[in-house]
């Protein structure tokens, strides 16, 4: 352009990169999500956003990818609303949040996991300007693969029975499928209303809990 190289956002790329979060020409919810918590729905929409636009920084019209921005966005949210049983508007307003930049305030959308006696967690989607940085730096490197989140595990390590919130010799305790929770005639235990709330086989509990579950006499209400 005018005897000078110019980097360009290639058309082809923003398609390719926005293409999995669309169905029918729509942004769509991502299925393979709704059953992870609100922290890992919006890092990980957070975490492949950011990488492509930090990669097209030194691009003249990387503005071109609110495109990209939109699409990802509204998918974010509709994995959000179906996770919750809710709508779109709903959960935008929910996550919603403000951050500084030095080109002025951004609106970008936040999830928060508080841990004990640590800084909590932050997941934020968005926030970042599409102005063309001239002093940007590209790095391109291999990176080593990439293993899938075990939320389980983060429970276990947790240390804390997620019935009567005992700290120490937990168990897990498993059901076969999320339809054996419903097949019980009359009220069911608070156990199985906690499994099911979450949508998880799986129930992280002290060895006492485990035993009453198995027995049939656990039917204390919970503390969270």
């Amino acid at each position: 352009m005018n005897g000078t190289i110019v980097l360009h956002v290639p058309v082809d790329a923003i398609k390719a990169k926005y293409t999995p979060y669309m169905a029918r020409g729509k942004p769509a919810c991502q299925n393979s999500l709704v059953n992870e918590s609100d922290h890992v729905i919006v890092g990980k929409f957070a975490i492949e956003y950011r990488g492509v636009v930090q990669y097209y920084l030194m691009a003249s019209d990387v503005f071109r990818l609110h495109r990209l921005r939109w699409v990802m966005e509204t998918s974010m949210l509709r994995t959000l609303a179906r996770k919750h049983g809710s709508t779109v508007s709903k959960m935008a307003a929910r996550f919603k949040a403000k951050i500084q930049t030095p080109y002025g305030p951004r609106t970008c959308f936040e999830a928060r996991m508080p841990r004990d006696n640590r800084k909590e967690l932050v997941a934020r989607f968005g926030g970042i300007p599409l102005k063309r940085q001239k002093t940007a730096e590209l790095t391109d490197r291999l990176t080593g693969p990439v293993y899938p989140h075990k939320e389980l595990i983060r429970r276990l390590q947790g240390n804390r029975c997620e019935v009567c919130e005992r700290v120490g010799g937990v168990e897990v305790h498993h059901i076969r499928s999320l339809n054996d929770l419903s097949r019980l005639d009359g009220p069911s235990p608070d156990w199985m209303n906690l499994m099911a709330r979450r949508r998880r086989k799986a129930l992280v509990v002290c060895g006492a809990c485990h035993e009453r579950i198995h027995t049939g006499k656990l039917n204390t209400a919970l503390t969270q």
